[in-house]
């Protein structure tokens, strides 16, 4: 149990470093190139974070552990939304741009609503199943996600400021490498042996996927939006965040899916509404008043919602 205590310990390292490469890189390759942070933070970034999400949510569909698959989906994106935001929210009040309010919060919040249209077989010939058909459902909301996107990086463009000072090319490109390196080295380190120790309480797969193995893959998007949030870089904080809840549903269930239809646990309609609370709490947070930012008071509300999540669970599993 030591060693996997110590294991842990160098796997958060890990990912707080890879997180501080890549924001660096990520910034750097938006001001250089005129692109603006936003765009980065659901695109670069987003996907990056997300990749430990991507490697365990395959890896449990390859080996048929679909709960996991589901958990770590749903348990993420409750853990981005909820303790994430929470946390970097407490650092620094998170103002962003009025796309993320009108377009890609309510982005999220429709990819919560097909798939649980999919998993409720509100659709004829679903039955209680994600298939392979909603797997394709689900890429083609992806690649629409993507051309939002790219028109946005068109639209947003000649808003960007070139800033005079920003790392040479090829250090960008080691610092994006690297830090995606680190952030999936270290999502796998302590997830894995996260998964060992909890083992030793018998909990299910379920229960260990909406929290060790949920909370583990997010450690990326938690080190990379905090750090974010401390050097003031809101747009990449909060964008890291929306793009990751949205690439976990559309894009790591879609191809899960793909590879091995997925069998819907009815018991994550419950999760699924929490989350979706969350992300209209969250747009209504930042839309009244027009303020487009997050309070410290409403971040701390976030976090605490978090904590009674967390004890619901374990009592619902006791």
């Amino acid at each position: 149990m030591t060693l996997q205590i110590l294991f842990l310990l160098a796997g958060f390292v890990i990912l707080i470093k890879g997180a501080d490469w890549l924001v660096s890189g990520a910034s750097s390759l938006a001001r250089k190139y005129g692109i603006p942070d936003l765009v980065i933070g659901l695109t670069i970034v987003a996907f990056g974070t997300s990749a430990p999400e991507l490697v365990v949510s395959v890896f449990a569909a390859v080996q048929n552990h679909q709960d996991i698959v589901f958990a770590n989906v749903i348990g993420s994106n409750f853990f981005n939304l909820f303790a994430i935001l929470g946390i970097a929210g407490l650092i620094t009040p998170l103002a962003v741009q009025s796309s993320t309010v009108w377009k890609e919060i309510p982005f999220s919040l429709l990819a919560l609503i097909v798939i649980f249209i999919l998993g409720n077989e509100f659709i004829p010939g679903n039955f209680k199943l994600i298939s392979r058909v909603d797997a394709l459902i689900l890429l083609i909301f992806f690649c629409l996600f993507l051309f939002y996107i790219y028109r946005q990086m068109k639209v947003d463009a000649s808003n960007a400021v070139v800033a005079d000072k920003h790392l040479p090319g090829i250090k960008i490109g080691l610092y994006i490498i690297l830090g995606l390196g680190g952030l999936i080295l270290g999502g796998r380190i302590v997830v894995n042996n996260a998964i060992e120790l909890a083992g030793v309480f018998g909990v299910s797969e379920k229960i260990i996927g909406l929290t060790i193995v949920a909370a583990g893959t997010s450690l990326p998007e938690l080190a990379t939006s905090v750090v974010a949030a401390y050097r003031k870089n809101n747009d990449i904080a909060v964008g890291n965040i929306i793009g990751s809840n949205i690439f976990n549903i559309f894009l790591i269930l879609g191809v899960s899916a793909l590879i091995r239809p997925v069998n819907y646990n009815m018991s994550f309609n419950t999760d699924i509404y929490l989350v979706a609370a969350g992300t209209i709490f969250l747009f209504m947070a930042m839309f009244l008043g027009g303020k487009r930012k997050l309070d410290r008071w409403e971040a701390g509300l976030l976090l605490i919602a978090y904590m009674a999540y967390t004890v619901f669970l374990i009592n619902r599993e006791i």
